[in-house]
């Protein structure tokens, strides 16, 4: 599968199977995050791997009880150890890494045969409590992972017009 294929055929999975990821295929979802370009190079993002079935139950209901979140073989918790940095263009560094590093596993999932969903409906307090993770660390998003169960249709996108502009900005 190259690059492209994986851009087309990525979905956002909310059934799973009840089947472990292997821990070759983790490792390398989690390498291609580790890998992703971040602002001045800082890495802020950090990541807290859940397989623990009473720990994932803990976060479905922490994710507003979506039931898909405990039935992921993982749920990562993506976060940031920041120092706040702000780029010159005016936007903090961290949010913008931690989603390239998402991202980044989002494909590599893909090419790996598995399937995710990035979950922005979750209480931080709640996560950061259930996992131990600091107060001042971000939990920016969690991402579930596991093999789909079924995989849903393409959703639809705007038109190529729409979205690109050449030059300058137009409506």
């Amino acid at each position: 599968m190259n690059v492209y294929e994986a851009i087309k055929t990525r979905r956002s999975i909310r059934s799973y199977e009840d089947r472990p990821v292997e821990e070759d295929k983790l490792h390398r979802i989690l390498e291609a995050a580790r890998l992703a370009p971040s602002a001045s190079n800082l890495q802020e993002w950090r990541f807290v791997v859940v397989r623990d079935a009473h720990i994932r139950k803990k976060l479905m209901e922490a994710a507003k009880g979506q039931r898909f979140v405990g039935e992921a073989s993982v749920v990562i918790a993506c976060c940031a150890k920041t120092d706040q940095h702000v780029m010159t263009c005016g936007q903090m560094c961290y949010p913008i890494d931690v989603a390239i590093a998402i991202d980044h596993m989002t494909l590599a999932a893909v090419e790996e045969g598995l399937g995710t969903c990035w979950i922005g409906a979750f209480f931080a307090d709640q996560v950061r409590e259930i996992l131990g993770i600091p107060e001042n660390v971000p939990v920016v998003e969690l991402l579930t992972l596991g093999y789909p169960a079924s995989v849903p249709g393409p959703s639809s996108r705007l038109p190529f017009d729409t979205i690109i502009k050449y030059e300058r900005w137009s409506d």
